[in-house]
């Protein structure tokens, strides 16, 4: 995979929520490859999952908690990074997946689809498609963000 310094990829482990976890864990087996590491409870209440070099928690949504359908809104977007993201789109797209957005090169040098799971949370499923400087899009480096590989 190459390296592209507008997105930095493998930074964080988010915790996303769902109504049903075991729903969740085979939907997202099924429709996005996701591959289980461990799952917790009886029943399930939590799981880590990974697709790739990305990695999230799978967790319940407890009583005062809304997923993103409950609520009639997005409240996030999670973009995960895949080598052949073309074959993951098809993939997704077989499946019955909600796509939000058609597999596309942005001008920061992704190529990119966008989709809603079972819960609606906003997926972004991507892979480097081209080395480009944020400046070279329009964007404006802060003095402080700098870093020595810019």
């Amino acid at each position: 995979m190459i390296s592209n310094r507008s997105v930095p990829t493998d930074v964080v482990l988010p915790h996303i929520g769902y109504r049903d976890v075991e729903q969740a864990i085979s939907w997202l087996s099924r429709a996005f490859g996701f591959v289980e590491h461990y799952c917790y409870g009886n029943p399930v209440s939590g799981a880590q999952m990974r697709a790739g070099n990305a990695w999230i928690m799978v967790k319940e949504s407890r009583h005062k908690t809304q997923t993103p359908k409950e609520l009639g809104f997005g409240t996030q977007s999670l973009t995960i990074f895949i080598e052949n993201v073309e074959a993951h789109f098809e993939r997704a797209k077989s499946s019955g997946v909600m796509i939000v957005e058609d597999l596309h090169e942005t001008e920061y040098g992704e190529l990119q689809y966008g989709a809603e799971d079972l819960d609606g949370h906003h997926w972004l499923f991507a892979r480097h498609a081209r080395d480009v400087r944020p400046e070279q899009w329009g964007a404006t480096v802060s003095r402080g963000a700098i870093r020595e590989d810019s």
